[in-house]
């Protein structure tokens, strides 16, 4: 049987068109939680339109994303760590944590009973996880399992390399990654960008244990990032703090509006249907509120689509989120400088926010004023 993910709500489903939807990942939770007030990205993850064939579709080229070459040297190394029943990652745990361990019970979640279908894997993987967290099961490793978390109102289905149990009693997410650890230092912003991923995992996993009534204090606040040593394929182990992410994290996910709502209230002759027109699509997209700043460059495949339409229509947040933040109330440049020059008088509701830019273009006048 095929692997499926859960349909989204009948609105969300419409707006979709006939292709299946994609499912929530943990990378894109994360780009979605960086930029929370983004309407349009959040319908366009529940709706699970494919982003990428969407923007070229409106005349634009994604340009991040992992290449080919990467993807491939990454499961090469998973590979690695998985040979002889994950002999690699059992010797880690033994020499680098100190877990009592030549063997280990694992179960490989990828499949149940020959079903993919990953409603069925979360409820065998729950299921595994409480008889651990209770004592009736000696399973050390759980590959590929599924956990689950709501996103804007949707639920997301996810897939962490490994979790492993019996350290210090606690559950831990376990990520295999390609990047190097060379002299004991691997890149700032490869970790940073895996603790966040690993930051869902941990929240779902915490979210499941309060739901089944058990400790979540049994789910550890690190993660275990397991790299190649310097230039070679062997496998090294470090143990990342996540408290940090996890805050942030529960934050924005509370910041998140419901995609549903949103989708509801886009006309009925609304679509993101990639198959449909591109100017249908784009007229679609655009009544979708984006809110677009200049690091969705990093992370969003419709960064560049959005950066033109906030460049067409002055949106401050074109200049990056401390200048958005600075003139609140206020939608486009053109009317702060309207303002400034005294050719518009602000209303009521952006009086406080131009009496601090026509104190603070005051100053800078003085201070060019200095200066020369």
């Amino acid at each position: 049987m095929p692997s499926r993910s859960p349909e989204p709500s009948d609105r969300l489903s419409q707006l979709r068109g006939g292709r299946p939807p994609l499912p929530y990942t943990a990378r894109k939770i994360t780009a979605l939680t960086a930029n929370p007030a983004c309407s349009r990205r959040s319908v366009l993850d529940a709706s699970g339109v494919d982003k990428t064939t969407l923007v070229r579709r409106l005349g634009y080229e994604p340009r991040f994303g992992q290449s080919p070459f990467a993807i491939a040297r990454e499961e090469a190394f998973k590979s690695t760590v998985r040979w002889g029943s994950y002999a690699e990652l059992i010797r880690l745990l033994r020499e680098d944590l100190g877990v009592p361990v030549d063997e280990a019970k694992i179960q490989d979640l990828g499949e149940v009973g020959g079903i993919t279908a990953t409603d069925v894997r979360e409820r065998e993987t729950r299921g595994i996880i409480e008889r651990v967290a209770a004592g009736d099961d000696e399973r050390l490793i759980l590959q590929s399992p599924v956990l689950t978390v709501e996103v804007a109102g949707r639920l997301a289905y996810l897939e962490p390399d490994v979790l492993t149990h019996r350290i210090d009693g606690r559950f831990y997410v376990v990520a295999i990654r390609s990047f190097p650890v060379i002299d004991g230092q691997a890149s700032p912003t490869a970790v940073a960008q895996t603790a966040k991923q690993a930051s869902v995992y941990v929240l779902a996993l915490r979210r499941s244990f309060e739901a089944a009534g058990l400790d979540p204090e049994q789910i550890a606040d690190t993660f275990l990032l397991v790299c190649p040593r310097d230039f070679s394929n062997r496998p090294c182990l470090s143990r990342i703090d996540l408290r940090q992410e996890l805050a942030a994290l529960e934050f924005q996910l509370t910041r998140l509006r419901r995609a549903e709502d949103l989708a509801r209230a886009l006309p009925v002759t609304a679509t993101l249907d990639v198959d449909r027109d591109p100017d249908v699509l784009r007229e679609s997209v655009e009544q979708l509120p984006a809110s677009y700043v200049p690091d969705c460059l990093s992370f969003c495949e419709m960064a560049h689509h959005c950066r033109d339409e906030a460049d067409t229509h002055g949106y401050p947040a074109r200049l990056g989120s401390t200048v958005r933040n600075s003139l609140a109330g206020i939608d486009s440049t053109s009317t702060a400088l309207a303002f400034l020059d005294g050719g518009l008088p602000p209303g009521q509701e952006n009086t406080e926010t131009v009496e601090l830019l026509i104190a603070a273009d005051r100053l800078f006048r003085l201070r060019g004023k200095e200066a020369v």
